[in-house]
């Protein structure tokens, strides 16, 4: 029974030595991800493409969060913001969790952090792994004073390496001198003037909790002025899909209303045939929309519930 355990022992530190600082392993984010087919990055972290990024940039949250709850997805949504401007954002979650700090384990986690080449406090590690169309997501168990993960030069680092700001459930200082990045918003509890304090970076690329949401690294983030929405990578096409589609069947809408064409209960229900062509013969005329077929359409409205 002690050699069994000995060898377990030895198999599990083994194990663990080859992890990188605070991530789970690929195999572990390939797991947890799972239901995604797609490209993904060398540590399994699902890679949205970026012309996905920028569809989801022309659709309105509310319909995507109503498309994710009909997938059965009801813990994807934030609200409470505050932001440094308007500045719409969507990107590939980079997830980051703090704890309070507590010394032995600060101490053990900077020390393998500098074996593996990690440089500075341990906010910073999570910026030094960020790419173009990456949304660096931190789950600060919204602490404020002492709380800052982030100041204006982190933040211009952040901007040029993923050409987007963050999302983070805490606060950031320096708020005049971030309004001087032109692009850049952060969605944050509040801003302070103070510093990172008494806290430790215990996750990297790991899931975590933002409020109510549950984010995985690689989801969908579409970050606007009404809220943060997490959208699973697996579901991003289909969910953008859907939002695009009302898009287009609000602006349809709006203006058979406008001209007395139909009814607003028309539009709101279930369309008739005769609407479905009034439709497609709109849509034709703005091409800016984008394309539909017949078959697209029926498939669309066979289960709406928006």
């Amino acid at each position: 029974m002690k050699f069994r355990i000995t060898v377990i022992f030895i198999c599990l530190i083994s194990f663990i030595g080859i992890l990188p600082a605070q991530t789970i392993s690929k195999e572990e984010m390939i797991f947890l991800t799972s239901e995604w087919k797609g490209e993904r990055f060398p540590d399994g972290r699902p890679k949205i493409p970026d012309d996905l990024l920028e569809r989801a940039k022309h659709i309105m949250i509310d319909d995507a969060w109503n498309a994710l709850r009909n997938e059965g997805y009801n813990n994807q949504y934030e609200g409470g913001w505050k932001m440094v401007n308007e500045t719409l954002m969507t990107g590939r979650a980079v997830t980051a969790m703090y704890l309070p700090n507590r010394p032995d384990v600060e101490r053990n986690i900077k020390e393998r952090g500098a074996k593996e080449g990690r440089k500075g406090n341990t906010n910073a590690w999570p910026i030094d792994t960020l790419v173009p169309g990456d949304l660096y997501v931190a789950d600060a168990f919204g602490k404020i004073g002492g709380g800052p993960i982030m100041g204006s030069t982190l933040a211009n680092s952040i901007f040029s390496k993923s050409g987007n700001g963050v999302v983070f459930d805490g606060a950031s200082r320096d708020l005049q001198e971030i309004r001087n990045i032109p692009g850049f918003n952060a969605f944050v509890r509040d801003f302070h003037p103070s510093f990172t304090e008494e806290m430790v970076l215990m996750g990297l690329n790991t899931p975590i909790r933002i409020g109510n949401a549950i984010v995985l690294p690689g989801d969908l983030v579409i970050a606007t002025v009404e809220g943060v929405l997490f959208v699973p990578a697996h579901l991003a096409e289909a969910v953008v899909s859907v939002a695009e589609f009302v898009v287009r069947k609000d602006q349809f809408g709006f203006e058979m209303v406008r001209n007395n064409i139909y009814s607003t209960g028309e539009i709101d229900s279930q369309w008739t045939d005769e609407i479905k062509v009034a439709f497609l013969q709109w849509l034709e005329k703005h091409p800016e929309l984008g394309t539909m077929t017949r078959q697209e359409l029926d498939q669309m409205m066979s289960k709406r519930t928006w």
